[in-house]
């Protein structure tokens, strides 16, 4: 794809489209898998035709999530400008903000009102029953990075060793994350609807609740649990909070959701350093972040500091 000032002109083109009249102002948006243009009443997502195919997947799958989970699909196809073709989607906009990575800026009791809410909303797409293209799409899972059983991670954490030949992870957290594998349940469990990345930047809320969690891209055939992660890993100083609030709202003993959280973080590590590995130059900053959590979780025990 060209510059930004032909892809802000076909996003306008497209939403115009979709609308039925001039969309106003629309400005971009962070995404780091797609260009995002966002106007006062309508979304805008696009990427190359020739470019990873999750946006697909989201498409398929709008029509037929459980009522008020996500923004409304207005529209979606292809479109072709001077030569060039991209796939779109087109969203409504939902009122709200991202509490974003971290949850910055909350304070507890908002924090621990917003995951019981997430909660709620998670349950929602675990107790969804599909049919049809979506069930299909559900369970044709993307490389997601996450634990898939105990021979997929010591495949990955062989993988990575065998990758590192400067010695980039000390030998000590390669056998810690051995030993995480090496009580891992044999298979993934594959027996609900899961998002699969609702971290705490893909929530809309306003006014202290939840209005939408967005970018399904990578939603497939999980456990509930690999979503609980995200909504726990990705909170912040508020970590306990949140894991306290599914504890108990989903009945799971917080040592065992602990347990869970770790070897999912394991899995995801593992996959993300191998990647960086792969291309330096590209992920450099990346791996430093991997790397320094992966010590996190396996020498300072990030999950369990708070039970001992």
């Amino acid at each position: 794809m060209t510059g930004p000032g032909w892809v802000h002109r076909v996003a306008r083109a497209i939403a115009a489209a979709a609308l039925g009249r001039d969309p106003g102002r629309m400005a971009p948006a962070e995404s780091l898998s797609h260009h995002v243009y966002v106007g006062s009443d309508i979304v805008v997502k696009i990427i190359d035709a020739a470019g990873h195919s999750r946006l697909d997947r989201e498409i398929v799958l709008a029509p037929s999530l459980p009522a008020g989970l996500t923004a409304p699909l207005l529209d979606s196809g292809r479109y072709r400008l001077g030569g060039r073709e991209v796939r779109y989607a087109c969203y409504a906009r939902v009122p709200g903000v991202a509490p974003g990575i971290g949850m910055p800026g909350l304070d507890a009791a908002t924090a621990r009102s917003l995951a019981g809410q997430a909660v709620q909303r998670l349950g929602a797409l675990h107790g969804w029953a599909p049919t049809g293209p979506a069930r299909r799409t559900l369970g044709q899972p993307p490389d997601h990075g996450g634990f898939a059983g105990r021979a997929a991670l010591f495949a990955g954490i062989e993988a990575l060793a065998a990758a590192d030949r400067d010695a980039f992870v000390p030998r000590t957290l390669l056998d810690g994350l051995a030993a995480i594998a090496e009580i891992a349940p044999p298979r993934a469990r594959t027996v609900v609807p899961v998002h699969a990345d609702c971290h705490w930047g893909n929530w809309l809320a306003i006014a202290g609740g939840v209005t939408a969690l967005l970018d399904f891209e990578w939603a497939r055939l999980g456990e509930p649990v690999d979503d609980w992660f995200f909504v726990i890993a990705d909170a912040g100083e508020h970590l306990e909070t949140v894991l306290d609030v599914i504890a108990r709202e989903t009945a799971t003993p917080p040592e065992l959701l602990r347990a869970e959280c770790e070897l999912r973080e394991a899995a995801f590590l593992t996959s993300d350093i191998l990647v960086a590995l792969g291309d330096p130059d590209t992920h450099a900053r990346m791996a430093a972040a991997r790397l320094r959590r992966l010590g996190e979780v396996i020498a300072g025990r990030a999950w369990w500091r708070p039970a001992r």
